[in-house]
């Protein structure tokens, strides 16, 4: 079989077409930018818009949209036409199947219904939110859906691959392809940079949602009462954050910590605040209603201790929760490292809001002081939460890459984008793609998270 090229039987007919309309695009775009450095200002006091702008905009829109239509015929290419004639963009749209019809089930389902979504309906209305809404949730659907999308085993090292070039045929296997070549122990680089996803999104949102659970527990009451435990808190919190975060970093997830016994230690106390924030959650809720309140504080201790356990100490009866050692000292090492930031963020919010008219009158009713914590201040501060949540995530996953690419806290034949990185930067100058695929992968997960972030950010100043 022949290698496939990058674009395949449409190369000829769309390269010059995209380019066209990409170049059209940006000079449109520096043609009105100079007209708007050099047009006269308006005078004071005069209140016509003129429409001067209105052509250059329309012009720009329409090169944008075209451009953005040609690409994306080449990875759909690859539902209409074989692998040769697709190419590599084509035959990887086509493995990405699950992807786009996840990604357009949910843009169906959440625009038809968005003004009953409250914030996340509204980011709908975001342009940047939506374009870093879609980049995320494709690589969270690449992660739910890797098995189906994969088209090697991301650990099998194929004979004859070594170092092979993206488009390359397998040997010994009919219409099989490694898309995006093969690394230096002849690996597919596609199939692990698909894989990584799933290792990196397994780690990041979970930990930074344990790290933001520890901050709002502690910093919620370190805001409200103040005085001695908003001092002790805060040192302690400052303390931490007074430590260079990668050496830190280095310091918890070195394989000789393990003996130490540190890692479960800290996971015995972190790992709690969950359980901790939920039945306080629901107990200051649900207090003047018993038989409600008793019931999802007992279902709250009973599947949040099952899992407790076994997280923390891998001491499940049934199988159901674990945690192998290397992924327990990342986890915990994200989660330490991060809550301090959480905490001094809700302790400033807190401090802040316990102040407004809303707090007040809820303690005028006689509600107590975690009801007003968790269900009166909380909720006024979920977007600059939120916001921070996205951007967490995003430093999480650079992290977790660094500490790939250093070779710590993971198995070496771990397909996580920062040990592939790590693997790849030997040959870079002879065979780059091993490295440059799973470092654009990265960056565009992060890129998607901030992109996110400032739609989340724009959408919820306007509450």
């Amino acid at each position: 079989m022949e290698p496939l090229t990058w674009t395949g039987s449409l190369g000829p007919v769309l390269n010059p077409a995209v380019a066209t309309a990409a170049a059209l695009a940006v000079l449109i775009w520096l043609a009105r930018g100079v007209l708007g450095l050099i047009r006269a200002p308006v005078p004071a006091g005069v209140g016509t818009v003129t429409p001067a702008g209105l052509p250059a905009t329309a012009a720009l829109r329409f090169a944008g949209l075209a451009t953005v239509a040609l690409a994306l015929a080449y990875p759909l290419s690859g539902f209409v036409l074989p692998a040769p004639e697709a190419g590599i963009l084509g035959a990887m749209g086509r493995q990405f199947w699950p992807v786009w019809l996840a990604l357009a089930l949910t843009f169906a389902v959440s625009i038809r219904w968005k003004r009953r979504l409250a914030l996340y309906g509204k980011l709908f209305d975001s342009p940047i939110g939506m374009v870093g809404y879609a980049i995320v949730m494709f690589w969270v659907f690449t992660a739910l859906f890797a098995d189906l999308i994969v088209t090697q085993d991301p650990l099998t090292q194929v004979s004859g691959m070594k170092n092979a070039l993206p488009g390359t045929p397998v040997r010994g296997a009919e219409g099989a392809y490694y898309l995006l070549g093969g690394d230096n122990l002849a690996r597919d680089v596609f199939s692990r940079m698909v894989m990584g996803a799933r290792r990196v999104l397994a780690i990041a949102p979970a930990a930074t949602a344990f790290a933001f659970m520890v901050g709002i527990t502690l910093g919620l009451p370190a805001g409200y009462f103040g005085r001695r435990l908003d001092t002790g808190l805060s040192f302690l919190a400052n303390l931490v954050l007074a430590f260079p975060v990668i050496l830190l970093f280095y310091l918890l997830v070195t394989p000789e910590i393990r003996a130490t016994g540190i890692p479960v230690a800290l996971a015995a106390v972190l790992f709690l605040f969950p359980v901790v924030f939920l039945t306080i959650l629901w107990n200051s809720r649900f207090f003047i209603d018993p038989r409600r309140r008793n019931l999802y504080v007992g279902i709250t201790l009973a599947l949040g201790l099952w899992a407790y356990s076994g997280l923390a100490f891998n001491a499940d009866p049934l199988g159901v929760w674990s945690m192998e050692p290397n992924l327990l000292n990342v986890f915990v090492s994200v989660v330490f490292v991060n809550a301090p930031t959480v905490f001094r963020i809700v302790r400033g919010i807190t401090l802040d809001l316990k102040s407004r008219d809303y707090v007040a009158a809820a303690q005028t009713r006689g509600e107590g002081p975690w009801y007003i914590m968790l269900w009166e201040i909380l909720p006024n501060a979920r977007g600059p939460l939120i916001v921070d949540f996205c951007l967490r995530i995003g430093y999480t996953t650079i992290l977790l890459g660094t500490l790939g690419f250093f070779g710590l806290g993971v198995s070496p034949e771990s397909p996580d984008w920062g040990s592939t990185i790590n693997d790849g930067r030997r040959l870079l100058a002879l065979y780059p793609h091993p490295a440059v695929v799973p470092a654009l992968a990265l960056m565009s997960l992060v890129l998607g998270l901030n992109l996110l972030a400032d739609g989340l950010r724009e959408e919820s100043l306007r509450d």
